[in-house]
């Protein structure tokens, strides 16, 4: 491999399954995972953040993982570097965090090789390894992206970058999405599928259009929200009250435990959802997110291999 130059990759988190949006909607935020590479003798990977530390050292590294499949793809070898890894997206929460170490791995090794790859296709890359297009697409392109994925092809189209801001209620628990999606039901009755779908195409109107009233309205999920209420306390209470207090309306994020509040109101938001966790007795991290328009970008730093 020819000398390379140290370089930064930075991807955004995101909210997926967007209210209504099961599988399908998702948003970029402005919480951030940072890879740092250096040329090295060997690999090196550090992270700042305890909880990183502990799954590298139980051999899941998703990032080199995705690395190496990409150069694989191509009959290379990946070359030895240190990495350093910079994460403000909590691990297991909802809000993206495998979904940006997929994204960061792919655009790390595209831009190793040479980036032979397109956009488009390392979104497709992207989509078979972490089998949903609404959380890789929100960290991949930025903004807020409607997507879906038969198996096979996958097709995205952004909407326009929402004004609001977004309430992280991030339970401390974590949730694996493995046990998330085994509540979820093998089949919907007809009437039940007919009116998900049904706000699952208001909140899409709503996102192109600048209706908040209705966007409201299409956040009120039939899909998946009614069955994981069960794993996530304070859901509930979360998604009735909280337009009560000044928000558009609530959405599960991803596959939890996170919650997304919408709003124009974010301190009233805030002093609402506080106050319905310190009542439940469950300790809680309260962000005031925003949507976040840039995707995953890469950027050279000092450095060179000798």
């Amino acid at each position: 491999m020819d000398p390379f130059l140290s370089f930064e990759v930075t991807v955004p988190g995101s909210s997926a399954n967007l209210g209504s949006g099961f599988d399908s909607i998702g948003m970029a935020v402005n919480r951030f995972l940072h890879l740092r590479f250096s040329p090295a003798e060997e690999w090196t990977v550090t992270a700042e953040d305890e909880s990183f530390r502990e799954v590298m050292q139980k051999g899941d590294n998703l990032i080199l993982e995705v690395m190496k499949e990409v150069f694989q793809a191509v009959d290379q070898q990946l070359p030895p570097f240190r990495l350093e890894v910079e994460s403000e997206i909590p691990l297991m929460r909802g809000l993206g965090s495998s979904a940006a170490a997929i994204v960061g791995g792919l655009m790390a090794a595209n831009h190793l090789l040479g980036d032979p790859f397109s956009v488009q296709e390392l979104f497709r890359r992207a989509v078979h390894r972490e089998g949903h297009p609404d959380n890789v697409g929100p960290s991949l392109f930025g903004g807020v992206v409607v997507a879906s994925w038969d198996g096979e092809k996958v097709h995205a189209v952004p909407a326009p970058l929402p004004p609001f801001s977004v309430i992280a209620v991030i339970p401390e628990l974590p949730l694996a999405t493995s046990r998330s999606r085994k509540a979820l039901p093998a089949q919907l009755r007809f009437d039940e599928a007919v009116l998900g779908s049904s706000r699952a195409n208001l909140l899409t109107a709503a996102l192109f259009s600048g209706d908040w009233d209705a966007f409201g309205i299409g956040l009120r999920d039939r899909f998946h929200q009614p069955f994981r209420s069960a794993l996530v306390p304070g859901l509930n209470r979360v998604l009735q009250e909280s337009v009560l207090h000044g928000a558009l309306g609530a959405a599960l994020s991803g596959a939890g435990p996170t919650m997304a509040v919408f709003t124009f109101d974010p301190k009233s938001v805030r002093q609402f959802v506080e106050k319905v966790f310190q009542e439940e007795g469950i300790p809680v991290q309260v962000l005031t997110l925003s949507p976040q328009a840039e995707g995953a970008v890469i950027r050279l730093t000092e450095g060179m291999r000798s």
